[in-house]
């Protein structure tokens, strides 16, 4: 499963990690994530991220 960086501040959303603090099981994928989900770090939405290239 692919990871997610957030524009704004650099997080990244690793699915094999999730974001249990959020309620986002590891294994979730992010077009899974709710999409009222924000980062957990500066609040944005799932707009504000992009793919990771590997």
């Amino acid at each position: 499963m692919a990871k997610y960086v957030c524009d704004v501040c650099g997080w990244i959303y690793d699915p094999a990690v999730g974001d249990p603090d959020s309620g986002i099981e590891p294994g979730t994928a992010f077009e899974d994530i709710p999409d009222d989900w924000v980062c957990p770090l500066c609040g944005v939405g799932k707009d504000d991220f992009s793919l990771v290239e590997e």
